[in-house]
């Protein structure tokens, strides 16, 4: 059996084990709307995408996964409770240098149902936990909804607050802004010398003294901008308390077990939090009836910044002992997604796919 052919079987053996599990077999198209595509994941999307354009339908993208376009199908038709299961390919851009593939296999498993959103979360882990078991991967698991919870519950800005939620997948870029707005790091000198200008005389006045626009922004999109760094510059710092214990929240590594009474104990300082944190209680009870042992599955609230910006709650992934591997597997909870696509009825969802190229190389058959 050829390499190509190894990895087509077993990702019909996985895709068939969806299907025992009680998946509804779905397709989608390879080209989808850029516009769509963009809007949900973020521009940062588009230097990992194969874009086009069509003369008829505009900006078209080459699929980078499944999701979008199953919550679009569901959204639009589906009944409830639904559980969907896919297979194909998906297409994204690499570094010049890695090794790993631009285009592969992907087999996934999606569940929408609003009755019980924790049990789902243990269902669809404990299903890729156990469909991997012989590879004896390392899980990891988080929850982005939690963090959303404490920067949305920060008493600062409403403008603070909406930057640091538009950044939580980009970490480097949190953490400057957090280490900013909490009075911990320094304003540059270009950012000085500007607001010294911006406070001496008007954002028109200085727009008519810098002259012919270069730039697609326009006269008044300028001034708003000018005007927000002069409100950004006015605000208090976010206080110390609440600062340190989101510094804290953003290094939580602990078994699952342990994070949840750390969690607790952090709630008094950051109240927000309380409501995902019970939804965490409740989900590690619904896996720990499945038979995950919570003593020794991983936690870590930082898990997951770095994938699709549609995620908002729980978040897991599989990895092989090689780190220059990718995820053997991943997934998560995206409420949100099904309110955007859904023109704003939602619903519940989670889900997660599984790469079968990696699978067969772990298995030696590929």
């Amino acid at each position: 059996m050829t390499p190509k052919a190894a990895i087509r079987a077993e990702a019909e053996r996985l895709h068939a084990a969806f299907v025992a599990a009680g998946a509804v077999p779905v397709e989608a198209d390879i080209l989808l709307p850029a516009e769509t595509l963009l809007d949900l994941y973020g521009e940062d999307i588009r230097a990992r995408a194969y874009v086009t354009q069509d003369p008829a339908r505009g900006e078209m993208m080459l699929r980078p996964d499944f999701t979008v376009p199953v919550v679009q199908a569901h959204m639009a038709h589906g009944a409830e409770p639904a559980r969907y299961c896919y297979l194909g390919e998906v297409f994204r851009k690499q570094d010049r240098a890695s090794e790993r593939a631009s285009e592969y296999l992907q087999v996934g498993f999606e569940v929408f149902d609003r009755t019980a959103p924790e049990a789902a979360d243990a269902e669809v882990f404990a299903l890729f936990q156990s469909m991997l078991a012989d590879l004896r991967l390392r899980p990891a698991t988080g929850d982005i909804g939690i963090l959303m919870a404490a920067v949305r519950g920060l008493e600062t800005t409403p403008r603070r607050r909406a930057a640091l939620l538009r950044h939580i997948w980009r970490p480097r870029r949190f953490r400057a802004l957090l280490d900013r707005f909490a009075g911990r790091a320094p304003v540059s000198a270009a950012r000085a010398a500007l607001l010294e200008r911006l406070a001496k005389g008007s954002p028109e006045a200085l727009i008519a003294e810098a002259g012919t626009f270069v730039g697609l922004r326009s006269a008044g999109e300028i001034a708003a901008r000018a005007e927000a760094l002069l409100e950004d510059a006015g605000a208090k710092p976010i206080s110390a308390p609440e600062a340190a214990m989101l510094y804290d929240l953003l290094t939580l590594e602990a078994p699952t077990a342990a994070a949840l009474a750390h969690l607790r104990g952090i709630m008094p300082m950051l109240p927000a939090i309380g409501p995902a944190v019970d939804r965490f209680a409740l989900r590690l009870e619904a896996l720990a009836e499945r038979g995950v042992d919570l003593n020794k599955l991983p936690f870590e609230a930082s898990h997951g910044r770095t994938s699709l910006e549609y995620y908002d709650g729980f978040v897991f992934s599989f990895h092989a002992a090689d780190p220059s591997l990718p995820p053997v597997a991943s997934g998560g909870r995206y409420d949100a997604l099904t309110a955007v696509l859904g023109a704003g009825v939602s619903i519940p969802a989670v889900g997660g796919v599984i790469r079968p190229g990696l699978v067969a190389r772990l298995r030696g058959a590929a």
